[in-house]
């Protein structure tokens, strides 16, 4: 195997070395982190990554193309033999077995010490028979293959802070499922979707989605398996870019804050319900991964009777506000400009749900409306009005978070940092007390507008100059439309006095 920086004061590090890793949802944003920081600071024997054909590419190509990412530059340039002890395992979440072959089974059950399921759709309006296949069932496909693997030390598996809104205090233990998780999985299974979409909000109770309720089935079936091998449980709150590593500002998904903030920074949003004071519970992704590395060493040296579980959240450490998030894009709309913007940005925050309404109604849909009959009247494809209907729904979505506060007790997640070593605690950080949040969401914008609009930052002189053309076209729009009221009144004032 080829050798990494010295590790002999990593207790960690040493723990990882003699390691064979599984990992599922490789390709997402938490499993390429989590790929990088086991690569970077606590090198494995071998990482063995749960992957499918896409699009046309086989699972080698989409290896390659995972390992092409920015975020693996620096491993590139410093050891980039060790990329060899990377490897692809062809396989699917959705099916018996995951899919592998039974080869693959085989070495996977012989040699496997670790498994990070990280694995999921997170996406909000998924049907309950996507979320449930997906989310609780490959969790029960997974956890019954690390049942049968003869020398498993560690299973973390990545839930979510947010599958117990129901509790306005979400403590460290196991929760009941809202339903047995396998009478739902056969239900899902066999039953016609019609059905299943009439019985949905049923079944969800008072949680807000089906990836929600997803994940607090999901629970259920871990706590189970607790009892058989060693498991870690954690419940990040909402995973944002990266804030040291692998790169500051990272990211390759526009999910959560960070995707509103792009809608108002590009000026496709003008209103957005929420309570600006309450708090924001946020987490870099990069605190997240480190986060199931130091759990996953500590778990198999321990190895506990039953599921460990930990939420990993914010929680008032060092607070941010939901308007402090969201006002950053404005603040720094000139500085980290977008070129494809839709107006001139300029977003309300709205703590009164009648006044988002009529905003929506006015700055949202009847531009929409009228910029699309224009396009139909030149021959052009109307697109406006589907694009401010999905960022309704995006925007109801967040709004259940935002005007809502919940308390996350994270005593287990914080205990992490008491377990590590001083130099442990310096490359596995997990305390965000001096995360300076101003600095971290101005690079959040930037990382956006690099890694998930692939812009140069070359562009950004261009794209200032078009936000500054967007600022007087808005304000001329202003001055004829209050010029027009101010005529009607006038015109019409004898009648209506």
């Amino acid at each position: 195997m080829a050798k990494f920086s010295d590790q002999s004061t990593s207790e960690v590090g040493d723990w990882y070395k003699t390691k064979n890793v599984f990992i599922t949802g490789a390709t997402g944003f938490l499993g390429q982190t989590l790929i990088e920081r086991i690569a970077t600071v606590t090198p494995a024997y071998k990482i063995y990554l749960l992957l499918r054909s896409k699009d046309g590419k086989n699972i080698k190509e989409r290896l390659e193309a995972v390992l092409k990412s920015p975020i693996f530059d620096r491993l590139r340039n410093t050891n980039s033999e060790w990329l060899a002890n990377i490897s692809a395992i062809e396989g699917d979440i959705f099916e018996d077995e995951l899919g592998l072959s039974e080869p693959d089974q085989q070495t996977l059950i012989k040699d496997c010490n670790v498994v990070f399921h990280c694995a999921a759709n997170v996406k909000f309006n998924q049907t309950l028979k996507c979320a449930v296949t997906t989310n609780t069932l490959g969790t029960k496909r997974t956890l019954q293959l690390a049942k049968r693997m003869n020398n498993l030390d560690a299973f973390i598996h990545v839930s979510t802070a947010y599958c117990q809104c129901e509790s306005k205090v979400l403590e460290e233990i196991s929760y009941p499922a809202p339903h047995d998780p396998d009478k739902i999985i056969d239900m899902v299974s066999w039953l016609d979707q019609d059905i299943l979409t009439t019985i949905t909000p049923k079944l969800l109770g008072k949680l807000p989605n089906t990836y929600a309720y997803s994940k607090a089935l999901s629970e259920q079936l871990v706590a189970d398996y607790g009892k058989l091998f060693p498991i870690g449980l954690t419940r990040p709150s909402m995973v944002s870019p990266a804030w040291k590593n692998p790169i500051p500002g990272w990211t390759d998904n526009m999910n959560g804050p960070t995707g509103i903030s792009v809608g108002i920074g590009r000026g496709a949003i003008r209103s957005i319900y929420c309570k600006e004071n309450y708090l924001a519970d946020i987490v870099p992704v990069d605190i997240c991964a480190n986060a199931l590395i130091a759990l996953a060493w500590r778990i198999g040296i321990t190895r506990p009777s039953e599921v460990y579980i930990c939420n990993i959240t914010e929680s008032g450490n060092n607070p941010i506000t939901w308007g402090e998030t969201l006002n950053a894009a404005t603040k720094y709309r000139y500085e980290y400009a977008f070129v494809e913007n839709m107006w001139y940005s300029g977003c309300v925050l709205q703590s009164s749900l009648m006044l988002h309404k009529l905003y929506v109604i006015l700055f949202h849909l009847i531009p929409a409306y009228v910029i699309d009959a224009l396009l139909s009247l030149i021959g052009r494809k109307p697109i406006l009005v589907k694009i401010q209907k999905r960022i309704s729904f995006i925007l109801n979505q967040i709004a259940y978070y935002a005007t809502k506060e919940w308390i996350f007790k994270n005593d287990n997640f914080m205990k992490i940092d008491q377990w590590l070593s001083p130099h442990d605690r310096n490359i596995l950080y997990i305390d965000n007390s001096s995360l300076n949040w101003e600095n971290y969401l101005r690079l959040n914008l930037l990382g956006v507008r690099q890694y998930c609009w692939k812009k140069d930052p070359a562009t950004i002189p261009y794209a200032r100059k078009v936000v500054k053309s967007l600022y007087y076209l808005d304000r001329m729009m202003k001055f004829l439309m209050y010029f027009f009221i101010l005529w009607i009144l006038w015109k019409y004032s004898s009648t209506i006095l």
